[in-house]
């Protein structure tokens, strides 16, 4: 019998956890009894009941299981890690507050079956706030243009992955992965399902301005050089009109001398023209500075501090490691 994994991150999600596991073993009870399947739940540090809940859940049903980490360590290698630790023969990615229709799993699996080892959601629409799904569209758009390999239009990470490509995963040992390029990037011929997003079941948003440029600013220095070769040849773009001004500056006061006054007004402008781009790409620069030194340091996805429901299975990591120290 095939079994399915079901990763869903969590963080303060006290008012879906209950719904999102219901709505998920009713699915593959009903519609998919012919698989195997478990539910693995990995939660960044929730400071409500969530992990209350996620426990209570783990000793009543052996399918759930649970990793607590120790501390929040950002919405990308959370469930980044949780997708290494499965066991199931393929994996779906899905989030708790049902903004990932839990009903497409039917979907994937069918694809999947079909021979796709990757089958993954798009979104057509959204129902959520209009503003923020106009901003996510030219983020999705900008960095597809500006990326070095083939980037995903209005993919959020919601789909299907093969075992196969979770043992390529395994292999990256990415401290920072930006799984959504990932994908695009490493992932096998992909079956693409539309969708239309719903609003957020329950509960409130945990993403912020911060959290949202930080995702956003790990996409562009994962999989872009547009910037910094955007400040070069505007270094020598800049450099060119300045010495073109100032040739032209010097025959206007040879010609014109004592009546030729420019002010101080083009020289202020210049300046902080000149200032703002200057921090601008300084700050472009910093961003890739800290992403090569993430990566340097090599540190964990994640750190434990629990698992339930493991007992009976050996830690996939753990065995990996002992395989390398052999």
């Amino acid at each position: 019998m095939k079994k399915v994994s079901i990763v869903i991150p969590t963080y303060n999600e006290e008012e879906n956890v209950m719904l999102i596991t219901s709505r998920v073993e009713e699915i593959m009870t009903r519609e998919l009894n012919q698989y195997d399947y478990e539910i693995l739940f990995i939660d960044n540090c929730s400071t409500d009941r969530t992990r209350e809940l996620l426990r209570n859940l783990c000793k009543t049903n052996k399918k759930v299981k649970v990793i607590l980490n120790a501390k929040n360590f950002g919405q990308s290698n959370s469930p980044y890690y949780a997708l290494l630790q499965t066991t199931g023969d393929c994996v779906i990615g899905l989030v708790a507050d049902f903004q990932d229709p839990p009903e497409m799993i039917v979907d994937f699996v069918k694809k999947w079956e079909e021979g796709y080892r990757i089958v993954i959601g798009i979104k057509t629409t959204s129902k959520e706030n209009k503003i923020m799904y106009f901003l996510r569209g030219c983020y999705y758009k900008t960095l597809k243009k500006i990326a070095n390999v083939e980037q995903i239009e209005q993919f959020t990470g919601f789909g299907l992955y093969d075992r196969s490509f979770i043992e390529v995963l395994r292999g990256l040992k990415d401290p920072m992965p930006y799984f959504r390029g990932i994908v695009a990037e490493l992932g096998f011929e992909r079956a693409e399902i539309e969708y239309v997003q719903p609003k957020r079941e329950r509960g409130k948003s945990k993403n912020n301005f911060f959290t949202l440029f930080d995702f956003g600013m790990l996409g562009i220095t994962s999989y872009s050089k547009a910037v910094l070769r955007l400040a070069t040849i505007g270094g020598f773009i800049i450099g060119g009109i300045s010495f073109v001004v100032g040739i032209i500056y010097f025959i206007m006061k040879l010609i014109y001398w004592e009546r030729f006054v420019a002010g101080m007004a083009p020289i202020l402008i210049g300046m902080f023209f000149l200032g703002a781009a200057q921090l601008f790409f300084i700050g472009f620069l910093g961003e890739y500075i800290m992403n090569i030194n993430a990566r340097v340091m090599n540190r964990p996805l994640v750190v434990e501090e629990e698992r339930i429901n493991f007992e009976k299975e050996r830690d996939i990591q753990g065995e990996k490691n002992e395989k390398d120290e052999s």
